[in-house]
């Protein structure tokens, strides 16, 4: 907004970019006023019932998963590797197809495995090894907190011990929600207890069949959600 200069936006987010909305919209209510609808894909904030090999591997230890990531940054593309696997998902698409909803549940058949190539090269994009660390706090906290330090860092940052849980029933930001039965990642179980603790939900749509990444790349999902999400923009102009 600083940029562009407007005073107002939509702000749609998929996955963990819906975690980050609550976030800041329930922190920051100057920021929430400005924002006329918040467009939550598949939202994330608790994981305590996802079964994701993603959200397996956030469950171990902290101090291996640093081992085996070390302690910057993870899960970012390599160009090395870029090459190969695109030309395997080319070559393969079927395969890579199954492997995407092996990760996020989902049907193949919602997939355009033609495109699986094109997905392999820009997805993951990476993340922090610290991110992984936090989801794997907020598995075992099972509440949707901010990142635990450890006492003595806790006091100095939030001025309490523990690691204060984020308020989502503070949002004030208009919320269209839209979930899946077969996402491995936003499980329904998790979803239910998020949906009563928005308090201005003005719509929800769940898809039984739709898996965590047929919110972005599935066959339906211009038909059965994207054009709803441009009608609600026409609607709260």
């Amino acid at each position: 907004m600083n940029k562009t200069g407007q005073k107002h936006v939509y702000y749609a987010g998929h996955s963990e970019a819906s975690a980050a909305g609550f976030i800041a919209f329930s922190t920051f209510p100057e920021l929430a006023q400005r924002v006329k609808l918040f467009f939550a894909l598949a939202p994330v904030t608790t994981v305590t019932h996802a079964t994701s090999p993603l959200i397996t591997f956030a469950r171990l230890p902290p101090a291996l998963i640093r081992l085996l990531l070390g302690c910057k940054g993870a899960l970012h593309q390599n160009e090395l590797l870029k090459g190969p696997l695109t030309q395997f998902c080319n070559s393969l698409g079927k395969v890579c197809g199954c492997l995407l909803c092996f990760a996020g549940g989902g049907s193949i058949k919602n997939l355009n495995t033609s495109r699986t190539d094109t997905y392999i090269a820009h997805y993951p994009a990476g993340t922090s090894v610290q991110n992984i660390i936090h989801w794997h706090q907020v598995t075992h906290a099972d509440q949707f907190q901010a990142y635990d330090y450890g006492s003595k860092e806790n006091m100095r940052k939030y001025n309490q011990s523990t690691p204060p849980a984020y308020k989502i029933e503070k949002t004030s930001t208009p919320v269209a929600l839209w979930s899946g039965g077969q996402d491995k990642l936003g499980d329904t179980k998790d979803m239910a207890k998020l949906l009563p603790r928005i308090t201005n939900l003005i719509y929800h749509e769940h898809f039984p069949a739709w898996g965590h990444l047929d919110f972005v790349w599935g066959l339906e999902a211009t038909e059965k959600m994207y054009r709803k999400i441009v009608k609600l923009i026409r609607k709260h102009p």
